[in-house]
């Protein structure tokens, strides 16, 4: 990570078993390990991202989870889109934790659980269907590159119950 963060906590928990958006905030999901959240449509040990799935439909799952920082609302926000907790798909809003510059293989305990970062969530344009013009504003573009502040994904090492207030720590 660019900075010593090493923590933050959770203000939300969403699932939805439907694909789509958004996700539904719950008092609580189930993490199970290799597989995700319980009841989500993105839960199961092989790849349910609908696009990769009809690509590979036996590849193995490392996309279960979606964390998104709280902090991507607020910036948001600044651009005039109003959102919550679930209209990104995420699974768990984190506050506190600058979620975007953590780096794949990073871990990350949160109650019971222990996540490990797999990667960057690349947004798809079916986030305009929550607010016009959402792809672009979590698209930076920046001396010819692009990077996304829409999320990041994780699989489950170990499971355990979750609600909004757990810690959520960087392991070392």
């Amino acid at each position: 990570m660019a900075e010593e963060h090493t923590g933050g906590t959770v203000i939300a928990v969403c699932r939805k078993a439907e694909a789509g958006l958004p996700k539904l905030v719950v008092d609580e999901i189930e993490l199970i390990a290799d597989q995700g959240v319980a009841g989500d449509y993105h839960a199961g040990q092989f790849v349910r991202h609908r696009y990769l799935a009809r690509k590979d439909p036996t590849r193995i799952n490392t996309r279960q989870v979606l964390l998104v920082d709280a902090q991507s609302y607020r910036e948001l926000a600044q651009a005039g889109i109003e959102l919550g907790p679930g209209m990104l798909g995420e699974n768990i809003t984190v506050a506190g934790l600058p979620l975007m510059q953590l780096t794949a293989g990073t871990q990350l305990a949160i109650g019971d659980a222990l996540l490990e970062i797999t990667e960057v969530r690349t947004p798809c344009k079916q986030l305009n269907g929550i607010a016009p013009h959402l792809l672009s504003a979590t698209t930076i573009h920046s001396q010819g590159k692009k990077t996304y502040r829409a999320g990041m994904l994780a699989r489950v090492v170990r499971g355990g119950p979750l609600r909004a207030g757990a810690r959520v720590t960087v392991l070392p």
